[in-house]
């Protein structure tokens, strides 16, 4: 991770911290009280045996330093429980906010990020990435705060009881420290590794279960388990790559520990042999080494924690730090209503990342209240011009106008306000049908739901669902046909009563008397409103206002469907072959 990298996330978890600062001030008055009555024990031990060695003891005296420890001890976990419950409990704080500017951030990138980012990738970072932030910002900082403030008093105190074996005992102190310094690189790389790689093990499962039907298809359910068998050795390899890290970090640790310690026993021992040193002095600052020596260890599994945190933090950080290419500037209209009428200027357009140009040059105009209708071949470039109209990606000033005001200019908000739009694909949520068709409303509405199912032709089938509307259609419609997740879509667009009705393809999986009847039942609706209609079928268009027809992302010709089957060989071919087609079918 470059230096910029890291004062970046540093200064992002800094910003969570501040959030709730009331709870780490609360946590660090919780580790000085703890650290205080912790340390409070070895100086009463010292004087207990010092009073034993002097034969000033009695049962008395022993009775009280007694209770003294355990009452110390006491409150020492009193404030340590306090001090978890308030660090921990912030942590969550920080876990639930992470969560929610991750998921904002997501809703608000363009499609194009998603053209080429993995679900699983994401569902990883929101769940592993999060979780190992905040493992670092509550028991990690924790942690070291409570062994800073502990190492720091218990070091006073040590220095206060004897100076020379505190410097003995400071000794070999760099050691430790440069072991730490070497693991820490080698514990980030390891970890960043491995969360790229559970992404991919995610992406992996959430692929094959979306697509179970296919796998199911082909006969490919061993080749599946095969290949996520060799993605979970990998997973396996390189966590037991980072295991036998910190199994080898540990026990160097414990051996350099030791070594302290009995460096310091053996001096120490030798200052009480010599007399200019007292038993009681010795067994204290033997207690306050340990309350220094071990909290260091545990610097090891901070350590870890901290490391992994900035490795996760950095994969989150790569999705908050993008900018979104369609949002929201500075020069935004304000403005309460907006005339539904649609003009494209000279557009062309080519997706990001990319040099070739999907629509070149197009300028139409889609008049208010009229049913316009776009046809081409396959790949002409018609559902990229609805893109662009409700604004999926980024296009350049000026290319296209509603009520005359730049598109660029209309708050987001108030442009998908006005649109009702149904695309190819049909995305249903694992909800009921009433929570899908009032999707877009602020509210769940069971009666305009219905009116739009009337119009949608869906309600026929509803009748035949065990629960009606409030039937679970599983996730993204799995227990519906292709032509009821269609007209749902399109009772979902109807509810809104949108201002702008965009249809693409949205009649591709009905059959051709069920088309008529939406169509016929949808004539009420068009003729109050703005319709784009995109479709394949030329029955579905031929009662459109205007028709226009493109070819390699070029409009080649405007007119209604009798002008330009006389004037546009592409349109009178494409109703030739789709008449041929149709009569193919009635002989079968």
């Amino acid at each position: 991770m470059s230096d910029t990298s890291r004062k970046n996330n540093l200064k992002r978890v800094r910003g969570y911290l501040g959030n709730y600062r009331h709870y780490l001030y609360a946590g660090a008055v919780a580790i000085v009280l703890t650290s205080l009555f912790s340390l409070t024990v070895p100086w009463l031990i010292k004087d207990a045996i010092e009073s034993l060695e002097k034969g000033t003891a009695t049962r008395g005296t022993m009775f009280y330093y007694g209770i003294a420890v355990v009452g110390a001890a006491l409150l020492g976990g009193f404030f340590m429980f306090f001090l978890r419950r308030t660090i921990i409990w912030a942590s969550r704080m920080i876990e639930r906010d992470i969560k929610n500017e991750l998921v904002a951030q997501l809703l608000r990138l363009p499609r194009s990020y998603y053209n080429k980012t993995r679900t699983g990738d994401i569902i990883a970072r929101l769940s592993n990435d999060v979780e190992a932030v905040r493992l670092m910002v509550g028991p990690g900082i924790m942690q070291f705060s409570n062994t800073a403030v502990m190492g720091s008093f218990a070091l006073v105190l040590m220095i206060v009881l004897s100076p020379k074996l505190t410097l003995v005992a400071m000794l070999p102190f760099p050691i430790l420290a440069f072991t730490f310094k070497k693991v820490a690189a080698r514990v980030y790389a390891l970890f960043y590794n491995i969360q790229e790689h559970f992404s991919t093990i995610t992406a992996f499962v959430q692929e094959n279960v979306s697509g179970v039907r296919v796998v199911k298809a082909y006969n490919q359910e061993k080749s599946q388990i095969g290949e996520f068998g060799d993605l979970n050795d990998e997973y396996v390899r390189l966590n037991l790559k980072l295991a036998r890290l910190q199994a080898f970090f540990q026990p160097i640790v414990g051996l350099e520990v030791g070594l302290i310690l009995v460096t310091v026993l053996f001096f120490g021992g030798r200052y009480v042999i010599s007399g200019s040193l007292t038993l009681g002095i010795l067994v204290a600052f033997m207690l306050y080494l340990t309350m220094l020596v071990w909290p260091v260890m545990a610097i090891g599994w901070t350590l870890t924690l901290y490391q992994r945190g900035m490795a996760s933090l950095g994969r989150i950080e790569s999705i908050l730090e993008i900018v979104p290419e369609v949002r929201d500037t500075d020069d935004v209209t304000d403005i309460e209503t907006i005339k539904p009428d649609i003009k494209l200027n000279n557009l062309s357009f080519a997706y990001p990342g990319t040099d070739r140009y999907v629509l070149r040059n197009i300028s139409l105009h889609i008049p208010a209240g009229r049913t316009t209708a776009i046809v081409g071949r396959t790949g002409c470039g018609k559902s990229t011009l609805l893109d662009l109209i409700v604004r999926a990606y980024r296009i350049e000033d000026g290319g296209i106008e509603i009520g005359g005001i730049d598109i660029n200019r209309i708050p987001l908000e108030k442009l998908r306000e006005m649109i009702g739009y149904v695309p190819q694909e049909s995305f249903l949520f694992s909800e009921t049908l009433y929570e899908n068709i009032s999707f877009g409303l602020p509210e769940i509405d069971r009666e305009l739901s219905e009116k739009a199912a009337l119009l949608a032709q869906l309600n026929g089938d509803v009748t035949g669902f065990p629960d009606g509307y409030n039937t679970f259609i599983g996730e993204r419609g799995v227990t519906l046909s292709g032509g009821q997740k269609q007209r749902t879509a399109l009772a979902r667009a109807i509810a809104r009563d949108p201002e702008i009705l965009i249809l693409d393809d949205a009649f591709s999986a009905v059959d051709t008397a069920t088309e008529e009847l939406i169509l016929s039942g949808l004539e009420s609706v068009m003729a109050s409103r703005t319709t784009i209609i995109v479709s394949h079928r030329i029955s579905t268009i031929r009662k459109a206002d205007l028709i226009h027809v493109l070819d390699d992302g070029q409009l080649v010709a405007s007119g209604t469907h009798t002008e330009l089957i006389a004037k546009c060989p592409l349109y009178a071919d494409i109703v030739k072959r789709q008449e041929l087609e149709e009569q193919l079918e009635r002989l079968n």
